[in-house]
């Protein structure tokens, strides 16, 4: 896929993640779950890439911080889930390892890394494994989401994995 076919993609799935940042949320506590950016860490993963899907992660954050609708704890949550997806995809070219990564990035790696900031940045009492439970609930919906029409989409052979047919994407 050339860079300009991964940056207006990076950039599309940016725009679905900030507008669907204003309908499709769970507000719990000072956190406000996303599953939709779990779905789209997913596929930028194994479409775009490392690099591309982290960038996607942290404009999707920052640009809903700064329209209200996302809360600090979306940047290590998403890119850490971003990072590790991508990761484990490029390791094995499976759909289901960008699942488990994006599980484990976010709901593990990413709560982990929200507790100092809820400790010592906000200021709230947190627990250390508080975190954990509702990053995974999160991070599991929207990544499944995201494996599932990722595999669809591959046995269909949709335009956009011709692209990238190359690459030896395994669904199983």
């Amino acid at each position: 896929m050339r860079k300009t076919h991964k940056l207006t993609l990076t950039a599309m799935f940016i725009a679905i993640g900030t507008i669907s940042s204003n309908l499709f949320f769970i507000p719990i506590g000072f956190t406000k779950l996303f599953p939709v950016q779990h779905f789209i860490n997913v596929l930028s993963a194994v479409l775009l890439g490392p690099y591309y899907a982290v960038a996607q992660a942290l404009c999707t954050s920052l640009i809903r911080n700064m329209m209200g609708t996302g809360s600090i704890f979306a940047f290590p949550g998403s890119m850490v889930g971003a990072l590790l997806a991508s990761l484990l995809f490029l390791k094995t070219r499976k759909i289901y390892m960008a699942f488990f990564g994006e599980v484990i990035g976010t709901g593990i790696l990413g709560a982990l890394l929200s507790y100092p900031i809820a400790t010592f940045v906000l200021g709230q009492k947190a627990t250390l494994f508080g975190f954990i439970p509702l990053f995974i609930f999160s991070s599991f919906a929207g990544a499944l989401i995201g494996a599932i029409i990722l595999s669809i989409f591959l046995k269909k052979k949709v335009v956009i994995f011709q692209n990238i047919q190359q690459q030896d994407i395994k669904g199983d």
